[in-house]
């Protein structure tokens, strides 16, 4: 899977952590994340604090989508509530991000991570809100 440019610098923790994206269009969003050490509990698992960063990032790029050469949408998280489900085997950990309704200041999401098997390892839905970089762009 080729990463995505943005045409802007990765945050300092997409940097730390060192997950990629992998497809951001309307309403969707995939990541992906080795499983490197820096992730890792003292059980030689992923941390749930990074699994549930994860599903946040993936739901907050899902509703922040505006196409090529446009201002870039922000989001704040209002509410975040994670399962975890089974724990994760191989190298690499895969997000998905989904916005699943809302309107023009706040909006509902949903994502997941499986494993290499395709394992289900958490699930999250969340509540995010626009904060808008351009007070115009808010209409």
């Amino acid at each position: 899977m080729t990463p995505i440019d943005l045409n802007e610098e990765p945050s300092g923790l997409q940097k730390h952590l060192g997950y990629q994206l992998t497809a951001f269009e309307q309403d969707y969003c995939a990541l992906i994340q080795p499983m490197t050490p820096q992730i890792m509990n003292r059980n030689g698992i992923p941390h749930g604090g990074v699994l549930s960063t994860l599903l946040d990032t993936a739901m907050g790029f899902a509703g922040c989508y505006v196409g090529p050469n446009a201002e870039p949408h922000r989001v704040m998280t209002l509410n975040l509530s994670v399962n975890f489900i089974a724990q994760a085997t191989g190298t690499t950990l895969h997000i998905h991000g989904r916005r699943i309704g809302g309107g023009r200041k706040t909006y509902f999401a949903e994502s997941s991570i499986k494993d290499d098997a395709g394992t289900l390892i958490a699930t999250a839905t969340g509540v995010f809100k626009y904060s808008w970089l351009n007070p115009q762009a808010a209409g």
